[in-house]
């Protein structure tokens, strides 16, 4: 999904994003936004390409999306780079996303200070390549003091395991007796969430004309806002992101209750 981002080459000046913001209210941007990045294989089959194209060309817009995002005031995006039933493609295509991983958590730390983005990862460790953990270890460690948007990639993840997970690391230590079962409360279960210390998303946006959450952050979306598109991810561009945020404020958000209305 990376590979734009990693290539070596000389970085030039970046031009300034230019956002219409006439139609959005600055004060109730999203503070969260999760994002499934999909449509990249299926766009590079329309270009009579291979998929890796797609994750290619996918890399360049979640760098823009990014940018975008930043200047408009969000704090967290969640980005679904690699889920843990992508394990399921085909081998060349998964070394392939593994190796742009690699890649990209290695040429974009400089670019990541310089725009003052924290990158955290969401996810199971287990079964990554020992290369992909050391460059995701490095990339938290060198991102960690900037105070800016964050870029919360999910890696190896799935909504139902990290429940899962999260039941037995309770369970645990209700065995250990360091916890008690009528102490379990919502902040006490996502404590023990992958997302620990994270609002919870806002808005979620699927591109790629699916309507599904794909196993992604079960738990953490249950009173965001859905909007989708069938753009395909790799053309989802900032005005796109624009046209989600203003359908996301033209929503009445209601948590379940309902509206006091005079």
């Amino acid at each position: 999904m990376f590979k734009g981002l990693f290539q070596t080459k000389k970085k030039t000046p970046k031009a300034e994003l230019a956002l219409d913001l006439t139609d959005i209210d600055l004060n109730n941007v999203p503070k969260h936004i999760a994002i499934i990045m999909d449509g990249n294989g299926r766009w590079a089959k329309a270009q009579g390409k291979v998929r890796t194209f797609g994750h290619q060309a996918g890399a360049e817009t979640l760098k823009t999306i990014v940018r975008a995002a930043d200047k408009l005031g969000v704090k967290v995006i969640s980005a679904y780079a690699f889920s843990t039933e992508n394990w399921k493609r085909p081998v060349t295509e998964v070394n392939f996303i593994m190796e742009l991983l690699s890649r990209y958590l290695t040429s974009e730390i400089e670019e990541f200070n310089e725009n003052n983005v924290q990158v955290r990862f969401i996810g199971s460790r287990e079964g990554l390549p020992e290369i992909v953990k050391e460059k995701m270890d490095n990339a938290i460690e060198a991102t960690k003091n900037n105070t800016g948007i964050i870029l919360n990639l999910a890696i190896n993840y799935g909504g139902q395991a990290e429940i899962l997970q999260a039941v037995k690391d309770i369970a645990a230590k209700i065995e250990a007796g360091s916890l008690n079962v009528e102490d379990i409360t919502n902040d006490v279960f996502e404590n023990h969430l992958y997302t620990k210390g994270l609002p919870a998303p806002d808005l979620l946006i699927r591109p790629g004309g699916d309507l599904r959450i794909s196993n992604f952050l079960l738990w953490q979306i249950a009173y965001a806002e859905i909007w989708t598109t069938d753009v395909y991810w790799p053309d989802f561009s900032p005005e796109h992101l624009l046209q989600a945020v203003s359908a996301y404020q033209g929503r009445e958000r209601r948590f379940g209750g309902l509206v006091n209305k005079k």
